[in-house]
């Protein structure tokens, strides 16, 4: 079961939007993670101290909040710890091959009315409807 938390969701997409939006005015550049994150492996690009303050913002901003507010973040899967594994290589194929993920294409190519970011983002989420369909009514799963 999904708890539906539209007032928490507004305002965690409004500091995305806006995480975004700084990102393009102060940097001039797209807030996709998986672009942001492969500028910090070696080879490290020339620019990595933004990449690693943004990074470290995006995980550091929840656990500080975790940590203020004594609020816990439940989180468990029924899936096996190797079906994730597979799941996540899955995807990491895809955005190599897609040239970018669902914050980059998502957020800031939709936002631009990139026709790239358009299809791409079509493609996500008809990817996502036929996956779970076939996982919860063909194959029987949760």
């Amino acid at each position: 079961m999904t708890e539906f938390t539209p007032w928490l969701s507004l305002f965690g997409g409004s500091l995305i939007g806006l995480a975004a939006v700084l990102l393009m005015a102060f940097h001039g550049r797209i807030a996709g993670m998986t672009g942001i994150l492969s500028g910090l492996v070696p080879p490290f690009s020339h620019d990595w101290g933004w990449r690693a303050a943004f990074l470290a913002g995006a995980v550091g901003a929840p656990a500080l909040i975790v940590a203020m507010s004594g609020y816990t973040i439940p989180f468990e899967s029924p899936t096996p710890a190797p079906w994730l594994v597979v799941g996540g290589l899955i995807v990491g194929a895809g955005v190599y091959f897609g040239s970018g993920c669902t914050s980059g294409h998502g957020v800031c190519g939709m936002a631009r009315v990139s026709p790239r970011s358009i299809v791409a983002t079509l493609t996500f989420m008809v990817s996502t409807a036929i996956t779970v369909f076939v996982v919860r009514h063909l194959i029987g799963g949760l």
